[in-house]
């Protein structure tokens, strides 16, 4: 049983572990604060899952998860994630997050940055345009739902929906492909991490993002966007 490692339980990160132990994944959980401030959220998820330090849910995980924005001074597990698969589910948001110069140039992009900040593991780009909470406005009862579990359909599925990926690492693409369809999505890889500038807020495919878009309109999307360097 394939075991995720999820460093960050905010909503991003308690949304997704939700979804990969319906879908049959062990989700070992961490935060900033410690594992017993997780106790609540552990118990809602049931026997699939358990809190840890972020050291420990990076150890325990065959793929892991990092659910929060990226910062330089940010303190990762640099060893325990040596030689994993890492999705990075961040999007550069400067207002938010500050700015980052080499990405506003066009120089590089933030998913780089976390490469560069986790040199021997193998980063890949992904949730990072399905949304993690309810649909607004609502308009039917099941808009209540995180996007992530609205938008989910079986393969095959004439309305399946399709996210996209990004990394330097073919394998960290296969990893990802096979979680996306355990959790009803399709996939669209735009590989490398240089072109994930394309996935990001404000361009042709993120304006699709609440209800989510076909493989061939996310393909057409990703090659419409146009990169704006500041």
């Amino acid at each position: 049983m394939t075991t995720l490692g999820i460093i960050g339980a905010g909503q991003a990160g308690s949304t997704l572990a939700r979804a990969a132990v319906g879908a049959g994944y062990d989700v070992v959980l961490a935060n900033s604060r410690g594992p017993e401030t997780l106790a609540g959220l552990v118990a809602a998820l049931g026997p699939r899952a358990r809190a840890a330090s972020a050291a420990d849910a990076a150890a325990a995980g065959d793929l892991v998860v990092v659910a929060f924005p990226y910062a330089r001074d940010t303190l990762l597990p640099v060893a325990e994630l040596a030689g994993k698969v890492v999705l990075d589910t961040n999007n550069y948001m400067a207002w938010r997050d500050g700015s980052f110069p080499e990405v506003d140039s066009g120089a590089t992009t933030i998913y780089e940055l976390r490469q560069e900040q986790l040199p021997d593991a193998r980063v890949a780009q992904a949730f990072s345009h399905v949304q993690f909470h309810a649909r607004s406005p609502l308009r039917v009862p099941s808009d209540a739902l995180p996007g992530l579990v609205r938008l989910a359909r079986p393969a095959g599925a004439p309305d399946r929906k399709a996210l996209v990926t990004s990394s330097d690492h073919p394998d960290a693409v296969e990893r990802v492909t096979r979680l996306y369809d355990d959790l009803g999505f399709d996939t669209v890889d735009n590989s490398p991490l240089s072109e994930s500038w394309r996935g990001g807020p404000g361009t042709p495919m993120w304006r699709h993002a609440v209800d989510g878009q076909s493989r061939e309109e996310l393909v057409r999307n990703l090659r419409r966007a146009e990169r704006v360097v500041r």
